[in-house]
């Protein structure tokens, strides 16, 4: 048990019913303590009352009797009651009155038996002070019969336009910005419904938070009022607190410009750990991968791409040739095998994860592998809503932890919840859809996203707000093939079935120009060949787990290790330890570097080794096409070099 207190409408009528104070009062029941313990006791309460915000006190006008109380259990700091009182554990009243309680360490979050009492007073009085203001009758009238329309019990499955209308002030722990902050933001598809479950677990200061909207309201104010870090590890709810009281503590130091993400490219040569500085942001882009064939493809695949300045470029359009800074934000499922079920996905068995990914690997994974095109849409906001929005993201990187659904909690369900809850937008409040194509129709609608710059297509590609499928250049490369050998094919897929013993005897026939296509169309045939060896294994992993293979068992310990030791990319907070909370701290980031560059370097060593045990288990026929395929590019690109210095070129490598 970590603090208790349990509210309804009737108790707050019960509560709140008597004769108003002029502003809040704490009154210690002095029975059976000696001098010293009141004294003790008294010094708590007044440097509670030193903490609390101006406002706060002055609207929660009441008096609250203190009291220690002998029926708590062992483990609890204290509780409020249903009639304006708040008990604290007499157990601990002996090291508070002695002095030892400053001094006596804990295992939460607060450090010393002191700052707990502390934080509990602090605790308590919020949930109060988040009950203090009556529901008007009419106003619970149109709550029964809301909850009895969406079939819901409780304030948080509501629908916010559900919870008050014109003049209505929210709680804290119903605000609807609150939250979307907190981590329970609107139930996509659902008019507006609350998510029941909060998913933001991860560099938590207290898991106690997540469990209703009113823990959370009462634990981040300890963290608002006591510790001075709070501005700098979450710097949205630190902004949501100082604007409702008009009021905040002093800030320890000045916060990083910048927010440490864990970069989760396939370049396992290269420390994952980056920084990214909002005001290099210029834009925000919505990611479209376009559909294709595949069941958990067709309706495209959202992201969002920040279009960042080159260090030294003043922001602006130009930022948008710097595609080597420009990273992608993308919630996928992270599948801790070496399968990927639509079965499982259809029932949320993946964690969702937001990953944060350099563009150039993005658009060779859908262009070149997945021949799928990218379309970058421009959204239209403002350059706050863009700085908060990244922050947002920020957060989330660190500390979701979610479920992936392909048909209700997909990528495009995580993107728009991400861009509601950063931006705060108007415009995106009542918008809902749950496929990557459709929520692109209706940002544009809204005019929310920017289509006109993908109308000439030319210009689109040239500026990067389109991307083609490498199957349109794949089919270019064929046509000059085709135009100067004699084969058969006219499609590039017919070419491409072609086994590598097949296409080798056109080699020695092709000339510079032709040579260069061939080796095109050679890379995305041993491309191909890498897929389908992937898709073999899984397979045959899947098939031969539960034999005694010992080359299976090889091959499946390596690959449970590579799962293991990558999926810090996608829950980056298992680097950290448990003291801290929220955005890790420049403190912290040494600590991140040489832990990230630890895992990268096992994970370079065994992709090595894998690659070796993997082609063992692939089928024979399988192996020897990637080895033809091999031997192809190097037969291609030896011809080709032949013929450039032939004509006089310089030497290729």
């Amino acid at each position: 048990m970590r603090r208790f207190a349990a509210w309804s409408l009737a108790a707050s009528v019960l509560l709140f019913g008597g004769t108003a104070q002029a502003e809040l009062q704490l009154r210690l029941k002095t029975d059976g303590l000696s001098r010293a313990e009141q004294q003790a006791s008294q010094t708590l309460l007044d440097e509670a009352m030193q903490a609390l915000p101006p406002r706060f006190i002055a609207q929660l006008d009441r008096r609250i009797d203190v009291s220690w109380s002998d029926d708590m259990p062992g483990n609890a700091y204290g509780q409020a009651s249903l009639v304006s009182e708040l008990n604290l554990n007499h157990k601990l009243l002996a090291s508070l009155t002695d002095g030892s309680a400053a001094t006596r360490k804990t295992h939460r979050p607060h450090g010393t038996v002191r700052q707990e009492l502390l934080a509990t007073v602090l605790h308590e009085l919020t949930h109060i002070y988040d009950r203090a203001r009556l529901w008007p009758t009419a106003e619970r009238s149109l709550i029964r019969r809301c909850s009895r329309q969406n079939n819901v019990t409780g304030l948080i499955g509501l629908p916010d336009q559900c919870r008050g209308q014109n003049d209505r002030r929210f709680t804290l722990s119903d605000d609807p910005r609150l939250l979307d902050l907190a981590g329970w933001p609107q139930y996509v598809g659902r008019r507006g419904a609350r998510e029941q479950h909060n998913r933001q677990a991860a560099r938590s200061p207290d898991l106690y938070e997540i469990t209703n909207p009113k823990e959370f309201v009462a634990v981040n104010m300890e963290y608002f009022l006591l510790d001075p870090s709070y501005a700098c590890r979450r710097p949205a709810l630190y902004r949501y607190y100082k604007e409702h009281f008009g009021w905040a503590p002093p800030v320890k130091d000045t916060c990083a410009k910048t927010f440490a993400f864990l970069n989760a490219g396939n370049d396992f040569a290269k420390t994952p750990l980056g920084q990214v500085d909002p005001e290099r942001v210029y834009a925000i882009d919505y990611l479209l991968a376009e559909a294709n064939q595949n069941l958990v493809s067709r309706w495209g695949h959202s992201m969002l791409r920040l279009v960042i300045c080159a260090p030294g470029r003043p922001r602006g359009p130009d930022c948008r040739l710097d595609l080597d800074q420009h990273l992608v934000l993308s919630y996928r499922a992270f599948v801790g095998d070496v399968q990927l079920s639509s079965w499982d996905g259809l029932v949320g068995k993946y964690p969702s994860r937001l990953f944060i990914l350099p563009l150039a690997q993005v658009i060779d994974e859908y262009t070149k592998t997945e021949l799928r095109g990218l379309a970058s849409v421009p959204l239209i906001l403002t350059r706050q809503e863009i700085n908060d929005t990244v922050e947002h993201a920020a957060e989330m990187h660190w500390s979701y932890d979610g479920n992936y659904y392909f048909l209700s909690n997909n990528c495009a369900v995580e993107g728009l919840k991400l861009l509601r809850s950063g931006s705060a937008n108007p415009r995106l409040t009542a918008l809902d859809n749950i496929t990557p194509n459709g929520l692109l129709e209706v940002l544009a609608a809204r005019g929310l996203a920017d289509t006109s710059v993908l109308d000439d297509r030319r210009e689109a590609l040239r500026l990067g707000y389109h991307f083609d499928s490498f199957r349109e250049r794949y089919q270019a490369m064929f046509e000059v093939l085709r135009k100067r050998l004699p084969i058969k094919q006219t499609q590039v897929e017919d070419w491409l079935a072609l086994s590598a013993e097949q296409r080798r005897p056109w080699f020695a026939q092709a000339d510079l120009r032709t040579s260069a296509a061939l080796l095109l169309l050679e890379q995305a045939s041993f491309r191909k060949q890498l897929m389908l060896a992937q898709d073999e294994v899984k397979q045959r992993y899947l098939g031969a787990r539960e034999l005694k293979n010992g080359g299976m068992d090889k091959a499946n310990a390596t690959l449970q290790q590579i799962l293991a030791n990558s999926g810090f990319l996608s829950r980056p907070a298992e680097l950290l330890d448990s003291s801290g909370y929220g955005l890790p701290q420049p403190k912290e980031w040494q600590r991140l570097e040489s832990q990230s560059a630890v895992r990268q370097k096992q994970l370079q060593s065994l992709t090595g080794e894998l690659d070796k045990e993997v082609r063992a288990l692939l089928e024979p026929s399988r192996a020897a096409e990637i080895a033809a395929c091999e031997a192809n590019l190097k037969q291609v690109g030896e011809h080709l070099r032949a013929l450039h210095k032939a004509a006089g070129g310089l030497q290729l490598p």
